[in-house]
Order: C-alpha cells, then structure tokens, then sequence
C-alpha cells in the first residue's frame, strides 16, 4: 500500500456495534466503513482476527491462521438462504457495553450447524468456490481442522494432555480419527470458508472506498494451538511438548514484574533451514485479508526475551538472538516488497533501530509516552519524521481521557508531566482526547492512528486491554455509531487542515 499522508482509526471488529452479543462482519462493519469513507479516513486498523483463545486473547489463539468464527454474520447467513431464521431476543435500543464470548460462541456455533447442514445439502462441499477455498489454505487447513476436532471430541483439554497417539501424530491413530470424525472436520473447515468469504466481502468494501486495512501479526502463538502441535519440531520444547523456556518481555512501562506471555520460543535454526516456509505462509495468509500488517514485538525478530518455564513472574528472564535481517531477506525474497509497521515499543537498542530503518519499516509513536521525561524523548511530536506511524494510544494503553484522570488525580506526584503536556500544547488541557489527536494529526507522522475511544471521549471503563492482567479484557463495545457520526464534521476538517485527507 502507497504510504501518504494519511489517518485512520483503531477498531477490532468486535467491538462494532449491533443487536448480537459480539461484533460481526455484517452491515454494522460496512456502516463504519461508510462512517470513515464520510471523515476523510483512509485507514482502519484492527487487531489479530485469529480466534481468541485463554481470556479472549486474539494474542493467544489456537490458530496463527485460522479467522475468528465469532466474527461470521449470522444475518448474512439468512439472507444467502443458510438458515431461516435466528432464534434470538428482541434487539436493545443499543448494543451491549460488553462483548459476550461465551453466548456468542454457543449461538454462533448451533447457527453454523444449521447453516453447514443446509450447504452439504444444496451440494455446497462440491461447489467451486468451497473447493477453490480448501485448496488455497491446504498449507494450515487440514491440521487445524484435524486439531479442532480432537479438542472438540475432547472436552476440550489442551493437546499436551491428549491420548498419546494423537498428541504424538501418529499417523495411523489420526487417519482413524479423520475417518470417524470426518464431518467435525468438515464443520470446521466450513466455518473457515464463511469467516473468510465474509471478509473479503468486507475488504472489497475498504478498497473500495479507498481505504486500506492494518491487521496485526503477533510474533508468537499459544503452546495450545494447532500450530504447536502439528509443527513441534519447530518449537523449543521437550520430549513430553513442554516449553523449554517461553516468551515475553522484562520489567517496563505496562509492569513492574514484566510481562510472562507463556508462548513457547522458535527453534529459529530449524525455520532457517526450512527458508522459514511457515512464516511465508502466515505472511500471506494475512495479506489475503489485510494491506498492511502491523509486526507485532519487532524487537523480538533482533532479540527476544526467554524466561525459564518454572518462573513466577518475568523478571528472571534473559535476552537472546534472534534471526535479524536473515529472517526478513528470506521473506521479502520469497513475496516481494511488503507494507510493514514495526511494533518498536519498549526499551529499544540500537541495533533494533538500524534493523527497522534498513528494512525500511516505519516505527510507531505513542503520545501517552510523550510527557514527563525531558525534551530528548523521542515520543514527543516535535521529534517525529516521516517514517513513523503516531497514536494517541494503542489497545494495550488506557484511553487517553482515563490516561489523564489518573494524572490529574494525584497533580503533586505528576506535577511535571503534566506541566510538560501544557507545555507542549501550550495551554492547559481543555478536551484531552482531542487535544492529543491534533497533535498527531499535525505532527510530520506519515500515518495518524487513534482508538475510537478517543474519538468518543471515553474513559477507563472502555480500555480494551490491561497488559499483565489475564481477565476482564478484550470485551469493550461500542453502543451505537450515533456519538461518532457526531464527530465526522471535526475529524474531517482537522485532517483536512493537515493534508490528511
């Protein structure tokens, strides 16, 4: 994607609004692409569409491929003749505050049923566009099919507590269980052929209305996943499939202990002789779905930090190599040129830099970090070019109008920070969220990002992640589209007045 003087909003589809549990790829997505299309923006970001897995996490999915069932419309369902109908309460005035996971994966699973009864029937299995599906996505369909049927049948128990012969892939063991479990299998696949039809149908709306989609790449996967399981060689793990060491990051800004994410580490040395074949795949699954992938812990890729097993919290950890730009000239040979954000949050050296920087890769910029810390910060707008993305916060910060409540709760112990952002702004803060947007929207960022909560002015109570923390996130929804279609007039002449249209 051409990268100009641009501006966009961060919105994860579940978040959308409508009368179900739990945003979809219906009309409510196509109504906030209008939404967009009407101020001006050219970009919607959104986070991993994978299916979330423990806490709802789109970080810690069963699937580094597979889209998110919950997403698949129920209504478009009945209008292609699936189902008849969805048996369902009379819908609110406005939707639910809160994301309902567990409701919704019930509803949507016995709907799909129905729906997947129908298409096997009509001879759906035998039509082109259901064949065509299966064999663009052979390279992850069929095990991820395979695993999702074991779990199923299962109860669900992660894989390492499998009986033997399919925790191990024995192949006789597991061509017995796909012949007897054929149809779960077919479910499956199924559901990955509505989630993804619907999408496109989704993307070819963005396009268009000229406006390109950011999805997000997490750099590691859930050790319970179909990835893991099926690829275990590629995975520092024991002989019994236990994580050697896993993932995450030390002691920073979100917490004080780190962040023990549990992701088993690659065995980097193996993808290398295998010309990272999987993650040219992963690569291009998602550029099937989305025009720029945002590269989540870029750092990670120079080097990652591993923390043993048995550790309580990630301050035990220590850094080690990553593949560098071997990885990334392996990638870029194999599909060409690519539309990257590197996610460079977070202590970052030098050599990370001159990674980013050779590979031509914008970074980010986050203004929440901005103020406080003397005028070398390099999170101050003043210090940005234009190879850099600027947000007034991402999901795993709270929303800017939370963001300075808190400061201004205790003004003695924030006293220069806060006198630092008037400084900045050169007043005291009148409508903090939009104070913050201007400034990124004037900045010399080539791309301006902001959460729709900040557009709407909301507090704390619509943060969508508290990174450390394991429940209550992922689950903020918007209401209606009412309060920011009010903001189209603003949002429109802003950017205007900064070449951002």
């Amino acid at each position: 994607m051409n990268m100009s003087r641009s501006s966009g909003v961060l919105l994860h589809p579940t978040s959308l609004p409508g009368s179900g549990t739990c945003g979809s790829l219906g009309k409510e997505a196509l109504h906030f692409l209008n939404v967009l299309h009407d101020s001006g923006q050219r970009l919607w970001q959104i986070l991993p569409m994978n299916p979330p897995g423990f806490g709802f996490s789109p970080y810690q999915s069963i699937s580094a491929f597979a889209g998110n069932p919950l997403l698949i419309d129920l209504p478009e369902l009945v209008l292609t003749g699936l189902l008849s109908d969805i048996e369902d309460s009379p819908p609110p005035a406005e939707s639910p505050a809160q994301v309902d996971y567990e409701a919704t994966s019930r509803k949507n699973r016995m709907a799909c049923l129905n729906a997947f009864r129908s298409f096997r029937h009509r001879g759906g299995l035998k039509s082109e566009s259901y064949r065509r599906f299966i064999e663009d996505h052979h390279y992850w369909l069929d095990d991820f099919a395979l695993f999702c049927a074991i779990r199923n049948e299962l109860g669900g128990i992660g894989w390492q507590e499998w009986p033997s012969g399919l925790r191990d892939r024995d192949p006789d063991t597991l061509g017995r269980f796909a012949v007897d479990h054929g149809d779960s299998m077919e479910f499956v696949r199924f559901q990955q052929y509505l989630f993804f039809t619907q999408w496109d149908a989704v993307k070819l709306a963005a396009s268009a209305r000229g406006i390109g989609i950011i999805g997000d790449l997490p750099i590691f996967v859930s050790h319970d996943s179909a990835d893991v399981w099926s690829h275990r060689e590629m995975f520092r793990l024991d002989p019994s499939g236990k994580p050697l060491a896993v993932s995450g990051v030390p002691p920073d800004y979100f917490s004080d202990d780190g962040q023990k994410w549990g992701n088993p580490l690659y065995r980097w040395d193996r993808m290398a002789d295998a010309d990272y074949s999987w993650w040219v795949h992963r690569f291009r699954t998602l550029l099937k779905l989305v025009d720029v992938i945002r590269l989540d812990h870029f750092r990670g890729f120079v080097q990652f930090w591993e923390i043993p097993r048995e550790s309580d919290t990630a301050r035990n950890g220590e850094w080690r190599d990553g593949p560098g730009m071997h990885f990334f000239k392996s990638i870029l040979r194999q599909l060409g040129e690519l539309s990257i954000i590197a996610e460079d949050l977070g202590v970052i050296t030098p050599d990370v830099e001159s990674l980013r920087d050779a590979l031509g890769f914008p970074g980010m910029k986050i203004l929440q970090f901005a103020f406080g810390s003397g005028p070398d910060n390099p999170y101050l707008p003043d210090r940005y070019t234009d190879r850099c993305v600027v947000y007034t916060g991402t999901h795993d910060n709270d929303t800017t109008v939370g963001w300075h409540r808190k400061l201004s709760a205790d003004p003695q112990a924030n006293r220069e920070t806060l006198e630092h952002l008037a400084n900045v702004l050169g007043h005291s803060p009148q409508e903090i969220n939009w104070d913050l947007i201007q400034l990124a929207v004037r900045s010399e960022a080539v791309w301006s990002i902001f959460p729709v909560q900040d557009l709407l002015g909301m507090g704390s109570s619509a943060r969508m992640n508290h990174p450390g923390r394991s429940t209550g996130n992922w689950m903020w929804r918007m209401k209606s589209f009412r309060e920011f279609e009010t903001e189209i007039p603003r949002l429109k002449r802003l950017c205007g007045e900064t070449g951002r249209l």
